[in-house]
C-alpha cells in the first residue's frame, strides 16, 4: 500500500512545514555538544589528536577580541585550539565561552557568547557543527553594522584573504616556543 504522506526529495517533494520547533531543538542540541567538549577539556585538555575549530560571529554584542582582529575579521572567525592556549572556561548560566589566545605573540582573553558561534569541528574525528546565530543577536549586529575596514597584513607577514569575513586564522604562524603565557 503506498503512503500517501511520502514527501522525500526522491518523490519531488518537500517535508510539509512543521509546527514544532525541530531546527531551534537541534540547534541547541548541537551547542550543547560543543559546551560539553569545551567544558571537558578546559577541566582534561586535549588528549590524542583532537583539536577543535571554532568558529564564531565577531560583529554580535559581547563578542569580545582584540581590536585589530576585529578590524581583520569584520564578520566572522575561526579559531584553533590545539598546542597552545589557556584558561578555557565556558559559563553556561551567563552563555558564554571564554579561552586565552597569542596572536602575534601577545597575548589575549577572547569572550565568545554562545549565541555568537556558527561552527565547531574536530577534524580528528571528522566532526563537524553548523549552528545559526541567534535572530536576536544578529539584528542587533545588523542594525549596528559599519563599513567593514580594509582586510590588514595580518602578522605572519601575509595579507589577509581577499574574502576577511569567513577566514581560519592558523595559531601556528603565532605560536612561541616554549610554555604557553599565563
Amino acid at each position: 500500500m503506498a503512503d500517501d504522506h511520502d514527501n522525500t526529495p526522491e518523490n519531488g517533494a518537500f517535508p510539509p512545514e512543521s509546527q514544532l520547533p525541530y531546527e531551534q531543538w537541534l540547534d541547541e542540541a548541537y551547542r550543547g555538544v560543543m559546551l560539553s567538549a569545551l567544558e571537558y577539556v578546559s577541566r582534561e585538555g586535549l588528549a590524542g589528536e583532537h583539536h577543535f575549530y571554532l568558529t564564531f560571529r565577531t560583529d554580535l554584542p559581547g563578542v569580545v577580541i582584540p581590536d585589530r582582529l576585529r578590524a581583520q575579521y569584520p564578520h566572522e572567525m575561526t579559531i584553533v585550539l590545539q598546542h597552545q592556549f589557556w584558561d578555557l572556561a565556558v559559563d553556561r548560566a551567563a552563555g558564554k565561552v571564554s579561552v586565552g589566545l597569542s596572536f602575534g605573540g601577545v597575548g589575549s582573553i577572547l569572550v565568545i557568547p554562545v549565541a555568537a558561534f556558527t561552527g565547531f569541528a574536530d577534524p580528528s574525528i571528522h566532526l563537524s557543527l553548523h549552528f545559526t546565530a541567534s535572530d536576536a543577536a544578529a539584528a542587533a549586529a545588523a542594525a549596528t553594522e559599519t563599513a567593514p575596514a580594509a582586510p590588514a597584513e595580518d602578522d605572519a607577514g601575509g595579507s589577509a584573504e581577499s574574502d576577511p569575513s569567513s577566514q581560519v586564522v592558523s595559531l601556528d604562524a603565532f605560536r612561541k616556543k616554549g610554555p604557553s603565557p599565563a
